[in-house]
């Protein structure tokens, strides 16, 4: 699914900021090329594990520079299958979805 009213899409940071503000609310970047990287956060539900992930784009600089500008493009909320692959379109747990909105919000306001 994706996360239409996290505030953050279309937000701007430089890289150390985004990592740092990510890495304290225990989001990873995972995939990252030199112009797109994407930060994913593990929310466990029972037997079912969840990816938020925030995709960005680079666009002043790099991805090997601190100092880079990314984008926050999309925000999207999956259940992870076997296995390594992400499905979007099966319902959500209120329970999940409310811990990546708050952790969403969280790092909104760290970005502001």
């Amino acid at each position: 699914m994706i996360i239409e009213n996290s505030g953050l899409n279309g937000l701007t940071s430089d890289l150390a900021h985004l990592d740092e503000s990510a890495a304290s609310l225990g989001f990873v970047r995972w995939q990252w090329e030199y112009y797109r990287a994407t930060y994913d956060l593990k929310i466990v539900d029972n037997t079912n594990e969840y990816f938020c992930r925030i995709n960005t784009r680079a666009i002043e600089g790099k991805l090997e520079s601190a100092d880079a500008i990314l984008k926050i493009e999309a925000v999207y909320l999956g259940r992870a299958t076997f296995p390594h692959g992400m499905e979007y379109e099966s319902p959500v747990p209120p329970k999940v979805l409310a811990a990546a909105e708050g952790k969403l919000a969280e790092l909104k306001a760290a970005l502001a």
